[in-house]
């Protein structure tokens, strides 16, 4: 669970679990009860077999007698504040600007990063026009990054183009490909991943392909070259390509085609066969090898293409250079 105030309730009757909590708790409505159930923020306590897991259905029907842990994320400002962080900034005009965001910078403010977000950043350097553009927890962002995954976004500076910017990433026009070092060699080494993508009803802060609801999600790959000197390789370096743009979805959808991310410290592990070897190369790297290498939109006020490009980061290079040579 994140961080903040944790509470411990007994409920005394069976009823609905938000009920229960919320009648207990007294000073949360119901909606906020349910909606922390569903953000995975309360769990049963008693005997190690029934604690084992989180608890994420509002509807769940509680005993008399049984605890429950309720951790109630601590506040966030009602609007983010600028603060002077680096930016990479690739291109720039009166209307939006295009950044190149670093692995570990989370893109808005939320429950456990309160601060030191690009959007702090971005109000920071922007100035005070730009809060309230699109929304005011998450002023000029159109669409998201990972925290731990590197590479182009754009930002509007203007409601206009915030309007027209995701209105071109509601209907796929939006070019976007990415890097990613895999573990294995996908087959075949060009294809579509498809599969509807939602939360997963066994832990609400983790996405998974699902068979029946979820959203619809498309994503297409090819392996740019393999990595290592065995047969089969141990990883490959592939470049997928989003048709939709869901929650985590490359991540997802490569776990789920059998190639995990590596590095991917929740859809994925180091396998068996290089466990020990590759360890530290791994460890190193820290996150999971991702990187949006380049991103081209049509402008959102005179309609010319705008094509920008990041090269792979440093860190991911260098694992990139350790898998070779196993």
């Amino acid at each position: 669970m994140t961080a903040g105030e944790r509470r411990r309730v007994t409920v005394t009757a069976g009823e609905r679990l938000d009920c229960a909590l919320a009648a207990a708790l007294g000073d949360l409505s119901r909606s906020r009860v349910k909606a922390l159930i569903e953000a995975g923020h309360v769990s049963l306590e008693g005997p190690p077999a029934e604690a084992a897991a989180t608890i994420t259905e509002p509807s769940r029907r509680v005993k008399p007698g049984q605890s429950f842990a309720i951790i109630v994320p601590e506040p966030v400002a009602a609007a983010p504040e600028g603060q002077a962080l680096p930016l990479t900034i690739l291109y720039e005009d009166a209307a939006l600007i295009v950044i190149d965001k670093p692995a570990g910078l989370v893109v808005h403010p939320a429950p456990g990063n309160p601060d030191r977000t690009l959007v702090n950043a971005l109000i920071a350097h922007c100035g005070d026009e730009l809060k309230g553009i699109g929304g005011v927890r998450r002023p000029g962002i159109v669409h998201r990054l990972d925290k731990d995954t590197s590479g182009l976004m754009v930002a509007a500076k203007t409601q206009g183009a915030h309007t027209a910017l995701t209105a071109q990433f509601a209907a796929r026009r939006v070019g976007r490909a990415y890097n990613a070092v895999v573990w294995g060699l996908p087959q075949p080494a060009e294809g579509e991943i498809e599969g509807n993508l939602g939360r997963s009803p066994r832990n609400r802060k983790k996405m998974t392909v699902l068979k029946n609801g979820g959203k619809p999600a498309l994503t297409r790959y090819r392996v740019l070259r393999p990595l290592g000197r065995r047969a089969p390789p141990a990883a490959s370096l592939v470049e997928c390509r989003l048709a939709t743009g869901r929650t985590h979805q490359i991540r997802v959808h490569m776990a789920h085609h059998g190639h995990s991310l590596v590095g991917d410290p929740v859809y994925g592990s180091t396998p068996r066969s290089v466990r020990g070897t590759l360890d530290g190369a791994v460890k190193r790297l820290g996150r999971q090898a991702l990187h949006a290498a380049t991103l081209d939109f049509a402008h959102p006020e005179d309609g010319r293409t705008l094509t920008f490009s990041s090269p792979i980061p440093a860190d991911i290079v260098e694992l990139i250079d350790s898998l070779e040579h196993f």
